[in-house]
């Protein structure tokens, strides 16, 4: 059914004004000027990135994986670049109490053959025991190689929750690069596509038009229960591990702290 512009009845509360398509067409392409100018903005962050200074790392030091302790030197699997992401790890909790935030990240990259393409490699680094990681690697399906980073100081390991880069040259080792904050949602690109929706992430921060669905906290809808119901309390899970084989209700998250 075709609507009338500036037909009250079809311009509802809360809503953008109902418009011809060339009043449409003349909005979007103003708007596209702005999008071009953040794709340029975007590129020369790239190029910038690309000029940091590096810092030499310990290429030699050890790292716990399916096979079994091996140099770091090795995840770069013979290429000359490395891309890591730190997942966050509590202890002795089961599959559904792990972070959901580094959940969401791993979700998104459990494929990198592109990165692969253009020579770089992918690995999974975590402070969590590897007898503990490794039930939980197979539970969500991952075919990334994790390996625990235990005990082993930054950038390697310490702080975790980033992407980041390296670089080999021979033996040596460099760190080139590491996100912070919301520089990890190049991971996943459900951000970006939902920032393209009309009622965008449904988060409290947003800038949405009066009278749109009050948002919610942020990375409200990371976990939801059983019946895809948004929620962080001891019945959830972070979305994607509903399907997951064998998951099932739960009943605790089975940590302790903050969520992340």
């Amino acid at each position: 059914m075709l609507t009338t512009p500036d037909d009250p009845t079809t311009t509802r509360p809360g809503r953008p004004p109902v418009v011809d398509l060339a009043t449409w067409q003349a909005a979007r392409d103003q708007l596209l000027v702005r999008e071009k100018a953040h794709t340029r903005e975007g590129d020369a962050l790239a190029a910038a990135r690309r000029r940091l200074p590096m810092v030499e790392v310990d290429g030699a030091v050890e790292v716990v994986g399916a096979d079994g302790p091996v140099p770091f030197l090795d995840l770069f699997e013979g290429r000359t670049e490395l891309m890591t992401y730190q997942h966050m790890w509590h202890d002795r909790a089961p599959h559904q109490g792990q972070c959901e935030g580094c959940t969401w990240a791993a979700w998104g990259l459990k494929d990198a053959v592109y990165l692969n393409a253009r020579g770089v490699s992918f690995a999974i680094l975590t402070t969590g025991r590897w007898d503990e990681v490794e039930p939980y690697v197979q539970f969500m399906g991952y075919a990334q190689p994790w390996y625990s980073v235990r005990d082993v100081e930054a950038p390697i390991g310490g702080a975790m929750g980033h992407l980041t880069c390296f670089l080999r040259d021979g033996d040596r080792v460099y760190l080139t690069y590491s996100s912070t904050g919301r520089g990890n949602e190049v991971a996943n690109p459900f951000f970006a596509l939902l920032d393209r929706t009309p009622y965008g992430r449904g988060e409290a921060w947003e800038d949405n038009p009066e009278g749109w669905p009050e948002g919610r906290h942020p990375c409200w809808y990371w976990r939801s229960d059983s019946d895809g119901n948004a929620e962080w309390g001891g019945t959830s899970r972070p979305v994607p591990q509903w399907t997951r084989p064998g998951a099932t209700p739960v009943e605790t998250l089975g940590r302790h702290g903050p969520r992340h």
